[in-house]
């Protein structure tokens, strides 16, 4: 079977290119798969992975996506075309996000077979969070966007809550849930020697800044340590695109508050190619 794969992919670092790597390693590693990738483009600084065959067919916020995308998949001529998408995969521009998604459907209009994996809803997300200023025809656009992604000749989705909206309604059948799972082929058991020893840590990973926000949980967290003094707070990840410097500011406004020294910024562990990204204490 011949797939191409539409996603974000190291070494670039937009958004879902972790989840993309972990997809193409596994469809990779079947022998009755082949696989090519249509990844964004980077800057050509790095050097491309060499255990995948990857083809750079558009990037973040460029209008002419479809038309690229279209013409990549005619040459490639595959049995299946695989999304990996977020409603701003294509860009942060409205127009260009919008005929970026409409990808989808045009390929399964040209004779493909399509599957999108959606990993939000427009419906789910607090526009005003995310900065929006006309969320009525946001509303609008997104489920006419939605109603396009379910042309598709299948969906999957991450959350339970998600599949039931798209059935509901959306009236579609097509849904299907599709657990996030851990990105690891082997999970590795916790050293449970390490707990408390000295300290509990807390560790809260994710791109920060919209609607996925810090305030909240560095509150609930001062009332935790007051009655577990013995208890560190992590905060790693970085900013969403939409909110640069976003961390950094709530890293500087919680050590004015003296909750925390800021001194101590270390990045973790990069997974499978991940960049590393900055990590704050709290």
């Amino acid at each position: 079977m011949k797939i191409c794969f539409v996603t974000a992919f190291p070494p670039s670092k937009a958004v879902l290119n972790e989840y993309g790597f972990h997809v193409a390693q596994e469809l990779q590693s079947d022998p009755l798969i082949s696989l090519t990738i249509l990844a964004d483009d980077t800057d050509g600084r790095e050097t491309e992975l060499p255990e995948f065959n990857v083809e750079r067919s558009w990037a973040v916020d460029a209008p002419s996506n479809h038309r690229r995308l279209l013409k990549a998949i005619r040459k490639l001529d595959p049995d299946v075309v695989w999304f990996n998408l977020l409603f701003s995969t294509f860009g942060r521009n409205p127009i260009v996000a919008f005929s970026g998604l409409m990808t989808p459907l045009l390929a399964r209009l040209s004779g493909r077979y399509t599957h999108v994996t959606l990993h939000h809803l427009i419906d789910t997300v607090e526009l005003k969070d995310v900065g929006v200023q006309h969320e009525t025809v946001y509303r609008l656009a997104g489920a006419v966007a939605t109603r396009m992604l379910l042309l598709s000749n299948s969906v999957s989705v991450l959350m339970p809550g998600y599949r039931k909206i798209l059935n509901d309604k959306y009236g579609r059948d097509n849904v299907h849930l599709r657990a996030h799972g851990i990105l690891a082929r082997r999970p590795e058991f916790p050293d449970f020697s390490r707990r408390g020893n000295p300290i509990q840590r807390i560790l809260a990973f994710g791109k920060w800044g919209t609607y996925k926000r810090l305030e909240l949980m560095i509150e609930a967290f001062d009332i935790l340590r007051r009655k577990m003094p013995a208890t560190k707070l992590v905060i790693a990840g970085g900013d969403h695109p939409q909110a640069q410097g976003y961390t950094e500011s709530v890293r500087r406004n919680s050590a004015v508050v003296g909750r925390s020294s800021p001194s101590r910024i270390t990045p973790p562990r990069s997974i499978a190619h991940m960049a590393p990204l900055p990590c704050a204490a709290v």
